[in-house]
């Protein structure tokens, strides 16, 4: 890999004058670094009553193999996807098979092996995941797969300046930054709990079901969301979840 090639990038994605050639200059650069695939995600509010609606991320730019996305949809994969797991709670860049170790065991686990077969069948052979976080928790992600590349520590540590850059640069040009700097209106911090019922409420999932997966009664699901909703200020459990994605406390 350059190394000087990302270091170029990064003066030139503040000087690109839309997004079409933000795009433009990173897709070189990473093509030119052997990924052929790549998806940088801004990751979105979503409206719990729409069941329907599983991927709470919206593509920023992209390029992946024919019918994987098609495929990955298909198969409902987003609910098991190792990555987008281990994403929830990473606090720096991470390779694919970084996180099926960190599964090992799952329950998912025959069905996460499944869908990496899937993956290297399309191309998606290996790749790293660079998480990227605002004030209160993760915002977007670049995703990079391919053929397996070996990254140096000083790679990395670029390839994630690179991710940082252009997500922000996409968002000042489309006037969308501005929302997502938004500070919490709350200066108390949600606990480990709180959080795991988040994510769950967001997955709509109902109190019983909750109370099943973390093994605790109904009654403690109820007060944790009380709580939750005293923190975020929220009239009901839906705006709690709907500000939780919209200050990026969940993804």
């Amino acid at each position: 890999m350059n190394i000087n090639s990302l270091i170029q990038l990064l003066v030139i994605l503040e000087e690109c004058p839309n997004p079409d050639a933000v795009v433009a200059e990173l897709e070189q650069v990473l093509h030119g670094s052997g990924f052929e695939y790549y998806g940088l995600l801004r990751h979105l509010q979503q409206n719990p009553a729409q069941q329907n609606i599983e991927l709470r991320a919206a593509p920023l730019a992209g390029r992946w193999p024919e019918q994987w996305l098609q495929i990955y949809a298909a198969k409902k994969y987003v609910r098991i996807d190792p990555m987008v797991r281990y994403l929830a709670h990473a606090q720096r860049p991470f390779r694919w098979r970084e996180s099926m170790a960190a599964f090992d065991g799952d329950a998912h686990q025959r069905r996460m092996e499944q869908m990496m077969v899937d993956a290297f069948g399309h191309g998606l052979e290996d790749g790293y995941l660079f998480p990227i976080h605002g004030r209160n928790g993760i915002l977007g992600s670049l995703t990079l797969g391919g053929k397996p590349i070996d990254l140096s520590p000083v790679e990395i540590a670029l390839l994630e300046a690179v991710a940082r850059k252009s997500f922000w640069r996409l968002l000042d040009l489309t006037g969308e930054a501005e929302a997502l700097e938004t500070v919490l209106p709350t200066e108390t911090p949600l606990t480990r709990r709180e959080m795991e019922i988040l994510h769950y409420l967001a997955e709509g999932m109902t109190s019983m079901e909750i109370s099943k997966m973390l093994k605790i009664s109904n009654h403690t699901v109820d007060w944790y969301m009380n709580g939750l909703q005293n923190k975020l200020k929220a009239k009901n459990r839906q705006q709690a979840v709907a500000l939780a994605f919209r200050h990026g406390l969940i993804s």
